[in-house]
């Protein structure tokens, strides 16, 4: 599970500790990823030379050294750590798995005799699919209270559940986030979930441990709320449907997903005896906090946020020609994808359990008439009027200023209904037509 440039890597590191006389060992997430057959992300490795021996061992090397608290030097781009000035040698290297989070990320693999030292029993913990702190779980959230989100995060990765003990310090610590914790932190375990196969266990995890309104009050909210008559699920289930549905491989569409129906919580009403969220989606400020918050940058808050925004424009197989430029229109002005939009409407079908998803027939049928005024494009956007707005201060003798902008929108809307008026002759009689009105 190792690839080939990675395990060299490694084994020229090892070697070189071995040959110079010093202990040396595959410690943390890499070895809990080869337990559980999957490929590592990165490489870690624990010995008992200080930082100053480890750059001379590897002085032909690209070696670069970062922290200052704990330093670490990272060789041919495999990160080391020293043990030897915060541990007892004597025990090592428990003495560091000790101060490692959780159980399964406190086991280290010796190259030399090819066993697993494991003195937390971090290999049944994998086999339970239990995530629990490593020795004292109090200590280890003080240590550093984002492990919190990171547990949750780590319940989600293996499919599992947090030990009885472990949730129950979480709960009583969950405060602790509200204190001066990095944000940007916050932000790198979201993202990280985000390439999870199921990050809606994340989002259920960080509810279960009270920590969901720390992150996304907004989601929180959610939870519980009725879907109303056109869903079979609440809300906050509904959100977790469609954001599973959604590939890894587009984290921001993916949060967008799980984060499009927020806005139901401030726009829910009783009409006529019925539960309505009419204008959800333009209940985006709970949101926008949120995302600001967590460091979140303004091209991805912009992004979720037109996703949202737009995520209730009607495509059905009735949509006639004129609406879908108008779609397309829309989707341009804010700077979306049609994909990305289809996208969101197919996971959003597929995470109402009132309804079935759209078979692949249907979803061709729509995206078909996208297709046929793609071909148009050029009628879709206000810059390409094939008038100026000098022609239209011309013409109006209207005033240069705001009025001109609408009297091209105006414009703009004949062209979307009808692209056959996208020149000059017929556009010069419209803007002749609204003179005379006026």
């Amino acid at each position: 599970m190792i690839h080939q440039k990675s395990k060299e890597t490694i084994r020229f590191i090892l070697d070189g500790f071995k040959k110079n006389g010093f202990q040396a060992y595959l410690v943390g997430g890499a070895v809990r990823d080869i337990m559980l057959q999957r490929t590592p992300d990165d490489f870690d490795i624990l010995t008992n030379a200080s930082i100053k021996e480890i750059q001379s061992l590897f002085l032909d090397q690209k070696v670069k050294t970062v922290g200052k608290t704990f330093p670490i030097c990272i060789v041919n781009g495999v990160e080391i750590s020293s043990g030897r000035a915060a541990f007892d040698m004597a025990s090592f290297p428990e003495s560091d798995l000790a101060k490692r989070d959780f159980t399964i990320n406190a086991m280290a693999y010796n190259s030399i005799t090819k066993k697993i030292i494991d003195p937390f029993n971090g290999r049944k913990d994998l086999e339970d699919a239990m995530i629990r702190f490593t020795r004292d779980p109090e200590k280890r959230i003080h240590e550093d209270p984002v492990r919190m989100i990171r547990a949750c995060r780590f319940v989600a990765m293996i499919d599992g559940s947090l030990s009885l003990s472990s949730l129950e310090v979480i709960l009583g610590n969950k405060d602790l986030l509200d204190g001066p914790v990095a944000k940007e932190r916050l932000h790198h375990e979201v993202m990280k979930a985000l390439g999870l196969g199921k990050p809606s266990l994340f989002f259920k995890a960080l509810k279960k441990t009270g920590l969901l309104v720390k992150i996304f009050p907004s989601l929180d909210r959610c939870h519980g709320l009725d879907g109303g008559p056109h869903h079979g699920e609440t809300v906050f289930d509904h959100s977790m449907l469609v954001g599973d549905a959604l590939s890894p491989r587009f984290p921001m569409l993916r949060l967008a997903g799980f984060l499009h129906d927020t806005g139901k919580f401030d726009a829910a009403k009783i009409n006529e005896g019925k539960l309505t969220f009419a204008g959800h989606e333009t209940h985006t400020r709970a949101l926008v906090h949120d995302l600001t918050t967590l460091r979140f940058s303004a091209k991805d808050i912009t992004y979720i946020k037109a996703l949202i925004k737009t995520h209730m424009r009607p495509l059905t197989d009735q949509t006639t020609p004129k609406a879908a430029r108008r779609l397309l229109a829309m989707l341009d002005k804010h700077g979306l994808d049609y994909r990305d939009f289809m996208r969101l409407r197919i996971a959003d079908k597929k995470g109402n359990l009132a309804k079935r998803p759209y078979t692949v027939s249907e979803i061709r049928i729509r995206l078909k008439k996208l297709f046929d005024e793609l071909s148009g494009q050029e009628s879709l956007q206000m810059n390409h009027l094939e008038i100026t707005g000098n022609d239209i201060i011309q013409l109006t003798g209207v005033a240069p200023g705001p009025d001109i902008g609408k009297i091209k929108q105006m414009l703009f809307e004949k062209v979307l209904d009808d692209p056959e008026l996208n020149n000059y002759d017929d556009l010069k009689k419209l803007c002749l037509s609204l003179k005379t009105r006026k």
